[in-house]
């Protein structure tokens, strides 16, 4: 997989990830304007429950037979590639049915540890949509094998819109029954979603069936790895990979398992008050931090076939340049998030919550620690995703091991001082992501001796960086008094992005081969042209 084909996979699943995550944030801006903290700390309770169950299904599965299948295209072994598919089938959908009973059934028991008892609607609401969430992972792992993401990324876009609009509909509908009741409609969404999401991909693989089913006639190898061996080697991936991607979901459920218990027993808050606190980390702050976090994760789930293959076939050429390529993408993406959010933080919460402006104050120092460690959350991601590429799949589990334990050191330790409260465990997050990121690029170096162009991948895209950073604070204070806060902030981020797309190609930051490598680049490239920005 060269670089082309790395860049527009990188692409695609970028801008499905990126589209997904506006349509979470058009979900969870509403939700929270209508069910308030109170609803948004059961919501966020079951959440971070579900997506740690869960995320072995969306990243750990995928990224593993992606990698299987990748390594055996490469090799011409299409019969095997599709073996992998079908026992990874089979074993996806007994997965999913473990985990479906154990939150189904656990919810009670779940809840009451987390120290919400509030949230067992909401956990027992988003428990089916482990019965299909697996099963769709199989599908887009295979696709992602074949260096196809347009099926994962449609599959991606269509559950979160049916999610989306089913979730708010029912949080709606249901919010005279009690916020308990409305958090739990909103979860509900959680489970609908999947289902349509596994119909759609599977009606991709049905039209493709021909085409995959011709190249595997075509197969004239004889070797064909053994069930067992497959299954095994899947689990053994597998594991790993789902915690070497899963930073911020692991970091998330340190959330959920201290902060609440914290804040009532050594904070000295009250559950109403310790309630309000978790919604506003957790309901407002944390999920605007998932728009850079799922173009990371766009970014590594990219990386693993990309380096696997290469690997596999033994190009060294291709490895290095994709590795180098990974860093400095994560810099790109990761720099102007976590610059912009910091500058105007409350403008932005402001802007998305005008509803709950008292929480505005708490959130928005959330936020802004928060997005201090965003770039750090790229950086990690980038790199278990190389590691796990590599083959060195206990290197990334040992990276956010590291970062779990600082991060719940420290949420156990700040949050308990009063005056930092759920502040604390930001701190703690950013911390956490800083510790996953030295860890993770370090053992990136160890195992290959890499070279990284720490001007071209660091350097460059930190000075475009501050000068967005200035157009932005510019550009909110001016039109403040004369458009108010909303229209400031949009347009502030408006100009801070073309400040920052603009210092890129005037650093030379990003090359024209680069910008041509991505869907339409030539078109693109033709119009930088034209305007005399390339």
């Amino acid at each position: 997989m060269g670089r082309k084909s790395f860049l527009r996979g990188a692409a695609v699943l970028g801008v499905a990830g990126l589209l997904t995550q506006i349509l979470g944030a058009v979900f969870r801006i509403p939700l929270a304007n209508i069910i308030g903290t109170d609803g948004m700390a059961y919501y966020q309770t079951a959440y971070p429950v579900y997506i740690f169950l869960l995320v072995f299904s969306t990243n750990g599965a995928p990224a593993a037979i992606s990698k299987m299948t990748s390594e055996r295209i490469a090799l011409g072994r299409y019969a095997e590639a599709h073996k992998v598919f079908r026992l990874s089938f089979v074993f996806m959908s007994a997965f999913g049915l473990i985990c479906f009973s154990a939150l189904f059934f656990g919810a009670e028991v779940i809840v009451n540890a987390l120290g919400n008892e509030g949230a067992y609607y909401s956990v027992v609401a988003i428990a089916p949509a482990l019965l299909f969430v697996p099963i769709m992972s199989v599908f887009r792992g295979y696709f992602q094998g074949m260096q196809e993401m347009v099926p994962t990324a449609l599959s991606q876009v269509i559950e979160q819109s049916v999610r989306v609009a089913t979730g708010l509909s029912l949080a709606v509908i249901l919010l005279p029954r009690g916020v308990e009741i409305a958090a739990a409609g909103s979860s509900l969404g959680g489970s609908i979603g999947p289902v349509f999401g596994v119909v759609v991909i599977t009606v991709i693989y049905l039209i493709r069936k021909k085409n995959i089913f011709f190249r595997i006639e075509s197969d004239k190898s004889n070797e064909q790895e053994s069930a067992g061996s497959i299954i095994k080697t899947l689990a053994i991936i597998a594991i790993p990979i789902t915690i070497g991607v899963s930073i911020q979901p692991i970091m998330n459920l340190g959330d959920a398992i201290f902060v609440m218990n914290r804040l009532q027993d050594a904070a000295g808050f009250g559950y109403s008050a310790s309630k309000d606190l978790y919604g506003a980390l957790t309901g407002f702050a944390a999920p605007i931090i998932n728009i850079p976090m799922a173009m990371a994760l766009s970014m590594a789930l990219s990386m693993v076939p990309a380096v696997a293959a290469a690997k596999s076939a033994g190009d060294t050429e291709a490895l290095n340049s994709n590795i180098n390529l990974g860093l400095r993408t994560s810099m790109i993406i990761g720099v102007p998030c976590s610059f912009g959010l910091m500058v105007i933080a409350e403008p932005i919460m402001l802007l998305l919550f005008p509803l709950q402006v008292e929480s505005s104050a708490i959130s928005s120092t959330c936020l802004l620690l928060l997005a201090a460690g965003t770039v750090f959350l790229c950086i990690a991601q980038t790199m278990a995703g190389i590691l796990q590429g590599l083959g060195k799949l206990s290197a990334s589990v040992w990276g956010i091991l590291a970062g779990f334990v600082v991060k719940c050191l420290l949420t156990y330790i700040l949050t308990g001082i009063p005056s930092l409260h759920v502040k604390g465990a930001a701190i703690a997050t950013s911390i956490a992501y800083l510790t996953i990121a030295i860890v993770n690029f370090g053992a990136v170096k160890r195992y290959t001796g890499i070279k990284f162009n720490f001007n071209l991948s660091v350097v460059k895209p930190i000075a475009a960086g501050l000068a967005m950073s200035v157009a932005v604070i510019a550009v909110y204070k001016v039109c403040l008094g004369m458009l108010g806060n909303s229209l400031s902030v949009i347009l502030s981020i408006g100009v801070g992005a073309c400040v920052y797309t603009v210092a890129l190609i005037k650093l030379n930051a990003v090359t024209e081969s680069e910008i041509k490598a991505f869907p339409k680049g030539n078109k693109l490239v033709s119009l930088l042209k034209k305007t005399k920005l390339l």
